[in-house]
This record gives C-alpha cells, sequence and structure tokens, in this order.
C-alpha cells in the first residue's frame, strides 16, 4: 500500500514529519511511503537518517514547492495554491499513484481537498471525522469534529453508520455502542436535529444506546457519540484543553512541598500511563470518513511518533477495506432513505 505524507504540514514540519515517515518506512516494509514537499529540503533532511535509511527503498519524494499555512483559509488557499503539499497528496490519491495520505497540515485545507477532489463513497451525503476520546475504559470516537457545521438527521444518521465501521475494523470494537449527544438522556430531550436522528438510529440495526450527555463520553458508556461539527469541534478541543490543564495542574502540585514531590515520585507510573492514554500521538490522526482512498488529518502539533502512528492508523484502514464495508453497511443498516424527512 502507498502512502503519502504531507511532510510540508504542521508546526513540527517537515522535520518531525520526516522522521516519523522514515520510521515508519523502516517499520512498514512492505509499504511505500512518499514525502510530499520541497524536494531539496527534504532530500537534506532524508540525509541526516542516512545511517537508517541503508536498506529502506520504500520511501520517495515527490516534488511540491507551495506550503498552505496553519492559519489561512482552507479554501482560498488551495485555489491559490495549486501546488501546495496537501494539494499534491490528494492527487497522489486521486490519481491512483497512493491509496492513503496523512497530513498534520491546515485541517481545512486537507478537509477541502479531500472531499473537493476525491469522490464521496456511494451512498454517503456528507463525509466527517471522527476524532477519538480517552475514557475510563478506553476511547470514544466523535463524529463530526469539523468537516460540517450545519447537519441534518440523515446526515447524523451516517456519521454513525461509519464510525461504527471505522470503530470495528481499525479498533477493534467488536460491537461499537453508539450515541447521540444529547442535553439528557432522556428520548424526548434536545432540538430536532437531536431527536430525529435519534429515532433514526432506533429504526437502525446499530448498536444504538441512547442519548449521550457530555459526562457519559468520559465514564466510557459509549464507544460512537455523533453530533454536528460545530459542536464536536468545540467538545473535542475542550477536552484536549483539560487534559493538558490537568496534567499541568499535577506537575504544579508535585513540586509545592517535599511531601508531594515523594508522592508523586511513588505515583510516576500510574501518572505516565495516564498521560499516554492522554497523548493524541498514540491514536495517530484522525480519518475523514466518506470519501474514496483514506485520508488521515493529523494534530497541528504532530511530532514523529505521532506521523508513525497516523501512516499506520491509514495502513490499517486501507487493508482492512474500510471505505468497502462502510458501502455494505450503508446498504444493509435497515433504513430506507425514501422515509428519512430531510
Amino acid at each position: 500500500m502507498r502512502v503519502a505524507v504531507d511532510a510540508m504540514g504542521g508546526d513540527k514540519a517537515p522535520l518531525e514529519i520526516v522522521k516519523g515517515a522514515v520510521q515508519a518506512a523502516g517499520k512498514f516494509k512492505d509499504d511505500e511511503i512518499i514525502l510530499v514537499g520541497d524536494e531539496s529540503e527534504l532530500t537534506k533532511l532524508i540525509k541526516t537518517f542516512q545511517p537508517h535509511l541503508s536498506k529502506l527503498t520504500n520511501l520517495s519524494i515527490r516534488h511540491a514547492p507551495q506550503v498552505v499555512g496553519m492559519e489561512e483559509s482552507g479554501v482560498a488557499a488551495l485555489r491559490k495554491k495549486a501546488d501546495s503539499s496537501i494539494t499534491k497528496c490528494v492527487e497522489l490519491v486521486a490519481n491512483g499513484e497512493a491509496e492513503a495520505m496523512v497530513s498534520a497540515g491546515n485541517t481545512g485545507a486537507a478537509v477541502a481537498a479531500g472531499s473537493m477532489r476525491l469522490r464521496t463513497l456511494k451512498g454517503v451525503k456528507r463525509p466527517c471525522l471522527a476524532a477519538a476520546v480517552p475514557t475510563r475504559f478506553g476511547s470514544c470516537l466523535i463524529a463530526d469534529i469539523g468537516a460540517n457545521l450545519k447537519c441534518k438527521p440523515i446526515h447524523l444518521f451516517q456519521y454513525a453508520v461509519m464510525a461504527s465501521v471505522f470503530s470495528k475494523y481499525v479498533l477493534g470494537v467488536k460491537e461499537p455502542r453508539v450515541g447521540v449527544l444529547n442535553i439528557g438522556s432522556e428520548r424526548g430531550k434536545g432540538n430536532d436535529l437531536a431527536k430525529e436522528t435519534h429515532n433514526l438510529l432506533q429504526r437502525s440495526n446499530l448498536n444504538f444506546v441512547g442519548n449521550s450527555e457530555g459526562l457519559d463520553i468520559l465514564e466510557g458508556k459509549f464507544d460512537i457519540v455523533v453530533c454536528d461539527g460545530f459542536v464536536g469541534n468545540v467538545l473535542i478541543k475542550f477536552a484536549e484543553g483539560l487534559a493538558e490543564s490537568i496534567m499541568h495542574a499535577l506537575k504544579s502540585e508535585a513540586s509545592s512541598s517535599i511531601r508531594t514531590m515523594l508522592g508523586m515520585r511513588l505515583l510516576k507510573p500510574a501518572l505516565k500511563r495516564m498521560k499516554n492514554r492522554m497523548d493524541y500521538s498514540e491514536y495517530g490522526g484522525v480519518p475523514l470518513l466518506g470519501i474514496e482512498g483514506v485520508c488521515i488529518v493529523c494534530h497541528g502539533r504532530s511530532d514523529a511518533k505521532a506521523i508513525q502512528s497516523a501512516i499506520r492508523e491509514a495502513l490499517q484502514f486501507g487493508k482492512h477495506n474500510v471505505n468497502n464495508h462502510i458501502v455494505s453497511e450503508l446498504e444493509t443498516c435497515g433504513i430506507c432513505e425514501s422515509t428519512v424527512v430531510e
């Protein structure tokens, strides 16, 4: 399988991106990694890893002279920068020169390029971004987290279907528990979007277990929670900020006295495990579900470890034929589209 990696996108690009790609090439030797970006700069960087590359024949470079900045408008940047590393990655997938792409660059540009250049899967109305949030017992996928800010019930229903397939085949959850993000657990709660989505999911053959309040997510009561992209984006960023605040607070308290310093030293193994569970680099990236090919969008601060994890995720996505399973599941999910009021 061939994975195109946006080497110029992200706060730590291109050094950490190249490093992660080199590590992935060494680990997944049956697959090909294509670094996309400024050829001269990438060639120089790769030489710094030359001792580790003596046996690597599955790493190549595709030149892309332009870079989409992290603060630029995604759609506008794509129009002005046709030779950007993000655009070239998508083109490689669209032209069949790669099966997957990974980018830690401008999220808006990556989603826009993937959505506009790559066709949606048969039956999919809108693609979505599904991000994993750590919970007490594992993780919960939140879909959508920003691909679509205004959604209809049929969109949220399809997000649930696509996230369920991803959860089964990539995350290894046999029967993902699906919920609708709402202000209460009772069936009649929420706005029209939440109530109608509830009705659609209840009529389907998905493992739908009801409405999810915000606190239910971290409690581990759901494996998948669907919502519109505006709410999902706020939720995921709040969760990320909360995790960082907790870790900073623990560090601050640990240095407040000799007693707490000694206590924290004893707790160090447990705290390290907790930090790893909250670390986005462990999860790789966020899949853009519902498009032809594979598109993994990474955190802007991704380091080499996160990029390697994202490449691994892209390979699992492709090798498990997730897209084929999504199309099949949409055809047999138990909802007749003609009965759905959009």
